[in-house]
């Protein structure tokens, strides 16, 4: 095929090119802010059922929106409250008790003795003499990384602040927002369209808001049952050990698991746990798991899209790699979301053909 004008074939494909690397470059650079968009949404949707509940009880929309946020709001300053100071007095408790540990004489006798039992072509004091040569000698170096990893610490939680204070912000208002936000977009669909592109995208919505509040009332579960449990069998900082169990339930999938490992092990420290401790508690969170997967799972999240299994290995897998933790958490709503789209129009096209 004979090209007429290859100056302006080429300007134009350059001039493409160029856009698109603009728009992949914009696109990296707002990354934050589409992050912080998303998450709201995302929490707004989830507050959507309680909003339309109290709407059908007949209280006007923008009440509904200001007592659920007040009542958000209220809960999370009273967990806060409740429970930052004993979380606080219990990880003092805990570094203290790590710090007599390394500072007793008879621990690091007992460790000594133990790797020369173990390993007896091993002088742990030769050990001790070559890394202390190379921490003096490396000093400097060493108190730098220091410095820089501190103020990292620093810049990373003040962003953390910030972030999540514009993400309430933005939650709040699309909260207040969401009927006006859903009119908009659908009066961007042809009106031959737009019944059946309604009836979707509140199936979609309904779906991802009773996914968050299931899931956020799964973790309220755990944390009470967890912060009840590891109280009557004396487990070490029980209140810290709850948040753990909370947040971790959170996360889809492996998140209950990986709560329940981290209590286990944390009930096996010398000193302030005992085997026997770690020995009830794993019990303990096997039976649970038993019961959330079996029992309280499939009851709370009985109107959430049920998503299969292996479906949720890779969404969950491919929300982590994209947007870390976040994207593990929106991964299944977002997975719910394609299989609504994907039974409801592409078989119902393919079996019209």
């Amino acid at each position: 095929m004979k090209i007429q004008n290859p100056f302006r074939v080429a300007f134009i494909a350059t001039l493409g090119v160029g856009l698109g690397l603009l728009l992949i470059g914009s696109i990296q650079t707002l990354s934050t802010i589409l992050l912080y968009i998303g998450t709201a949404l995302f929490l707004a949707l989830g507050l959507e059922p309680v909003v339309a509940f109290l709407v059908r009880r007949r209280l006007p929309r923008w009440a509904a929106v200001l007592l659920t946020i007040l009542a958000v709001l209220a809960l999370f300053a009273g967990v806060v409250l409740l429970v930052v100071p004993t979380i606080v007095d219990q990880i003092s408790q805990l570094v203290a008790t790590i710090t007599q540990l390394v500072q007793d004489p008879n621990t690091l006798g007992n460790f000594t003795t133990w790797v020369e039992n173990t390993f007896p072509g091993l002088r742990v004091d030769d050990v001790f003499e070559t890394v202390q040569d190379w921490v003096l000698k490396n000093l400097g170096a060493i108190s730098g990384s220091i410095g820089q990893g501190v103020l990292k610490v620093g810049i990373a939680f003040l962003t953390g602040l910030t972030g999540a204070f514009i993400v309430l912000i933005l939650t709040i208002y699309f909260t207040a927002s969401i009927p006006s936000l859903k009119s908009a977009v659908y009066q961007l669909v042809p009106a031959s369209r737009r019944p059946r592109f309604i009836d979707l995208s509140e199936q979609i919505g309904d779906s991802v808001g009773h996914y968050v509040m299931g899931q956020v009332t799964l973790g309220v579960i755990n944390g009470i049952l967890s912060s009840i449990f590891l109280a009557i069998i004396h487990a070490p900082f029980p209140a810290v050990l709850a948040v753990v169990a909370f947040f971790f339930s959170l996360i889809p999938l492996v998140g209950t698991l990986t709560g329940s490992v981290v209590i286990v092990l944390t009930c096996l420290i010398p000193g302030i746990g005992s085997p026997t401790t770690a020995l009830i508690a794993a019990i303990y969170y096997l039976i649970y798991m038993q019961l959330e997967a079996y029992v309280v799972s499939p009851r709370i999240m009985s109107r959430a899209v049920a998503v299969p299994g292996a479906v949720v290995v890779v969404a969950a897998l491919a929300g982590g790699s994209l947007l870390g933790l976040l994207g593990a958490l929106i991964a299944i709503p977002v997975a719910a979301s394609i299989l609504i789209i994907y039974r409801q129009v592409v078989i119902p096209r393919q079996n019209a053909r």
